[in-house]
């Protein structure tokens, strides 16, 4: 998503649309002190550009939570669209603004709006860990596809953003979904991201799956680099028993798996390693 100011448009130059103007640009560059009295002397906060940007998506794109809180709660229109189909959450989400995801989530803002907006897609994108972890607090449908057939999980894995995929598979996320005839460990492996082919193969991927070409994830890779060696490795020698234990359960539990484990009345040790404790990379966001 590269929106990065609202188009203007050059037949309106009437009074109006000078003040409508000034409301967009107050939003885009922090001014909150413009913008309140903008508002305050009735300027309409639901206005749109030629492309249905509204001043609270040029608020959300340049990260101003001051004015997403001010444009709020002044009466602006929390999903509107633009003509991409993008909602001010999805511009929040790929800005990387957590202060301005909360206070759209909180205003009610879709999690899940239709495709083809998808705020979970923009922080996979943006490896945005902490919107990640929110979103799927949240109820952000782990499967969904974008306009490119992929669940985020594959996005995640196509940017390298490991604490990314870490939340989505322990959130329940299919480590072997082949909706784009790809799977995860395809789009790492085209990466070259070693630690992420680990991380997917613990979770239970296969590296024997084909897309639509027919090649398997090691032939994305060199065979003598450290991602052929891991994949090749993987191919070659059985998961533990231990550790398909441990996949199946947590296919099972499926979504609720960190809370489920967490309740069980077993050793710390075994706890850990059913909740991947050893892949945890930042801690868990006060959200």
């Amino acid at each position: 998503m590269e929106v990065t100011a609202a188009r203007r448009s050059s037949l309106c130059d009437t009074g109006s649309w000078a003040d409508r103007t000034a409301l967009h640009e107050a939003a885009s560059q922090g001014r909150a002190l413009q913008l309140k009295q903008l508002i305050e002397s009735g300027a309409s906060v639901n206005v749109v550009t030629v492309d249905n940007i509204t001043a609270l998506h040029e608020a959300c794109i340049q990260a101003h939570p001051n004015c997403v809180r001010m444009l709020l709660e002044a009466g602006a229109q929390v999903d509107v669209r633009t003509i991409q189909g993008s909602t001010p959450l999805c511009h929040a989400c790929a800005a990387g603004s957590l202060a301005c995801v909360k206070l759209l989530l909180k205003r009610g803002a879709k999690v899940n709006p239709c495709p083809p907006a998808s705020p979970l897609h923009e922080s996979c994108t943006r490896g945005n860990v902490e919107i990640v972890r929110l979103l799927i607090t949240k109820g952000a449908e782990l499967e969904a596809c974008d306009t490119d057939h992929t669940p985020p999980l594959h996005t995640a894995c196509a940017k390298g953003h490991v604490d990314c995929a870490l939340e989505l598979l322990n959130a329940g996320a299919n480590v072997n979904s082949s909706k784009s005839e790809e799977t995860a460990l395809h789009h790492a492996a085209r990466g070259e991201a070693a630690d992420m082919i680990n991380l997917l193969v613990e979770f239970g991927g296969n590296t024997q799956a084909r897309d639509r070409h027919g090649f398997k994830p090691a032939d994305y890779t060199k065979p003598s680099s450290p991602t052929g060696t891991c994949l090749k490795a993987y191919g070659s020698t059985p998961l533990s028993l231990q550790q398909l234990c441990r996949i199946r359960m947590r296919t099972t539990v499926g979504r609720r798996g960190l809370e489920v484990i967490g309740q069980l009345d077993i050793s710390y040790i075994i706890r850990g390693y059913l909740q991947y404790t050893a892949y945890q990379t930042s801690p868990a966001a006060d959200l």
